[in-house]
């Protein structure tokens, strides 16, 4: 047990200060293939070895292996570190009650709403549920206009539910602020009534038909209706969400994007207005990526803090399960609920864990963050599209000249290293849960994938990797230690969004943009290599093809420090105010703060209290 300042800690890693290595970074040279040659080469790449060598070599993943100064770090195969809190901090606060409310016409609605309409009378959960259903629900004639953001939907579960919690509001017996909320959750997870595809044709539920995972199980618990499984890019394995098994939602904000992945089924979700709050998991970006081109928030907690029991991920060691919402209210709201511990027979990290409100009565909030400090890495930003470097700078100034934060310049080795060696291990994680058999029923895009972590990574290459943890590990507690409360501020993706560029032929076929996908994954991978808990934060948009795309900020902290960022982006709220950050205005009457719903001729935004309200009056 070790850690920094006055925090303590299990499963620490060694305050080391890294090697001095110049910064370097090449785009990599990674062929792109779509329709007919994408079928052919998906299947000469995994059935054939050494053209699978080559484009392994092309990829630059053999460089991992070759990084000086490995033999001096030992691996490290778990990132899971939990914060101890002192023996004085046992008391549990009360779940904090959102007050965010929307603001005007063109704001998002929140759990606070929902809530005071419920308690009003003006509007009840079954209300709400029987105009959602209709929206989501794939398996009516025809479809529901939102239903390719949803795999299925258990419609008698959903209503007995809202049912429930339309009694508990009548007879003044709410649960709480989550209560009778509507909620999407990310076929990741398992959920009674429901099939586990992971994205892909097949059925990866095993036996846990009947079985809710926790995290799951603790929003239920609390009242919250789910309304459906989200879909998700198949195994997770990409950042666009595109999913030729069950469609690709489009980027509510700009139809001819995507929404980003793997959790884009959820950030449609909730950017369209069909929830407010939404589950998404991130093995490498998978809720940051989509939150940020989805224009809402989402946040990655640190490694095992939110259990999944019994769902076990396929990328285990970088992925975790976590929010996505419309305000930041109500993300600290499904935050605070998902992260309760488990029981140590069910997952003994995350039961170790503390919990959440005892976090959170152990500092007072007005001490959050404790320690207004953004470190920055120059020649890393560098990496980012002007677009995007534009709103970055912008929200750096805000913290800077608003929020009074100190900025400091830091400096991380071997970052590109490292970017390969998360991707080595998470591809040769999901490779080692599908069978060869399961590999034939992929998609091309993920049979390539797949295969590559099937026969190409070998023992030397996944001990190299782990040893990069090691050396990254070691490297961010030096800098945690150095700067107590340390915050490391970059975009949330360095590219302003990602154009569906081969149209619906790319939507019907699937497409192989490894170059892209790395590039897409610049910044966020850290956060899941070395299971710090990091969020991305709206903070402007880009403008492309006469619409607006959102653009996100990402900070990420040291372990355990999920309400230290929540704070973070708090403080930052002001920074959707800057009027060059909000893009191009297509409504005169549009409001002028916060953050703005999708609008345009073919927005696929959906107010959904309104059709509740004229469904419940007719």
């Amino acid at each position: 047990m070790s850690g920094t300042g006055e925090q303590s800690f299990i499963g620490y890693p060694e305050i080391r200060q890294g090697p001095s290595v110049p910064y370097r970074n090449e785009d990599q040279s990674i062929p792109v293939f779509r329709g007919t040659p994408l079928v052919i080469g998906a299947s000469l790449i995994s059935n054939v070895g050494f053209i699978q060598s080559y484009f392994w070599r092309n990829a630059g993943f053999d460089v991992v292996r070759h990084i000086p100064h490995l033999d001096q770090y030992p691996a490290r195969y778990d990132p899971t570190v939990i914060p101890v809190l002192s023996s004085a901090s046992t008391a549990t606060a009360d779940l904090p009650v959102p007050t965010t409310r929307r603001t005007g016409d063109n704001g998002y609605y929140t759990s606070a709403d929902y809530h005071a309409l419920y308690k009003s009378g003006e509007l009840t959960p079954t209300a709400v549920i029987e105009a959602l259903l209709p929206l989501v629900r794939r398996d009516t004639k025809p479809p529901g206009k939102h239903s390719i953001a949803f795999l299925e939907c258990a419609v008698e579960k959903a209503r007995a539910a809202a049912e429930a919690s339309t009694q508990r509001y009548k007879n003044g017996q709410s649960l709480g602020p989550l209560d009778g909320i509507p909620v999407a959750v990310k076929d990741e997870v398992h959920m009674q009534g429901y099939r586990r595809t992971l994205g892909t044709t097949m059925d990866f539920t095993g036996d846990f038909a009947g079985s809710t995972s926790w995290c799951v199980k603790k929003w239920e618990e609390a009242g919250a209706i789910v309304i459906a499984k989200s879909t998700m890019h198949e195994l997770g394995l990409d950042t666009t969400n595109n999913n030729p098994n069950f469609g690709t939602p489009k980027n509510p904000h700009n139809p001819n994007y995507y929404t980003g992945g793997s959790s884009g089924g959820s950030a449609y979700a909730v950017s369209a207005g069909i929830v407010p709050i939404a589950l998404g998991a991130d093995g490498g970006g998978s809720i940051r990526i989509p939150s940020s081109f989805c224009g809402v928030w989402g946040l990655k907690p640190s490694h095992s803090r939110v259990s999944g029991f019994p769902t076990v991920g396929l990328a285990s060691t970088v992925g975790v399960l976590g929010p996505i919402a419309s305000s930041i209210d109500d993300l600290a709201l499904a935050y605070r609920v998902m992260a309760t511990p488990t029981a140590a027979s069910d997952d003994s990290n995350s039961s170790s864990f503390p919990h959440p409100l005892t976090e959170l009565n152990s500092t007072p909030a007005d001490s959050r963050p404790k320690n207004k400090t953004i470190g920055i890495m120059r020649d890393w930003l560098d990496r980012a599209e002007p677009a995007v470097r534009t709103v970055f700078d912008r929200a750096l100034d805000y913290y800077r000249t608003n929020k009074e934060y100190t900025v400091v310049d830091i400096t991380i080795p071997y970052i590109p290293e490292g970017a390969r060696a998360h991707v080595l291990t998470i591809m040769a994680e999901i490779a080692s849960g599908v069978s060869p058999s399961q590999l034939r029923k992929l998609t091309a895009p993920n049979k390539v994938l797949v295969s590559m972590g099937l026969y190409q990574i070998s023992s030397q290459d996944f001990l190299a990797a782990q040893r990069v943890r090691g050396l990254l590990m070691s490297h961010l507690s030096y800098l945690f230690q150095k700067y107590p409360g340390l915050l490391i501020f970059t975009p949330t993706t360095p590219i302003p969004g990602w154009k569906i560029s081969g149209g619906d032929a790319d939507l019907a076929r699937g497409v192989s943009d490894g170059k892209l996908s790395v590039r897409n994954m610049e910044y966020v991978w850290m956060a899941n290599f070395t299971g710090c808990p990091a969020i991305n934060c709206p903070a402007g948009y880009a403008e492309e093809d006469g619409r607006r795309v959102p653009i996100g900020v990402m900070a990420m902290g040291e372990w355990g420090s999920e309400e230290d960022l929540i704070a973070f982006a708090r403080d930052g709220e002001g920074i959707l105010d800057i009027p060059e950050n909000r893009g191009p205005v297509a409504e005169s009457g549009e409001q002028t703060t916060g953050l703005t719903i999708p609008h345009g001729a073919d927005t696929l935004w959906e107010d959904i209290v309104g059709n509740a309200k004229t469904s419940s009056s007719s």
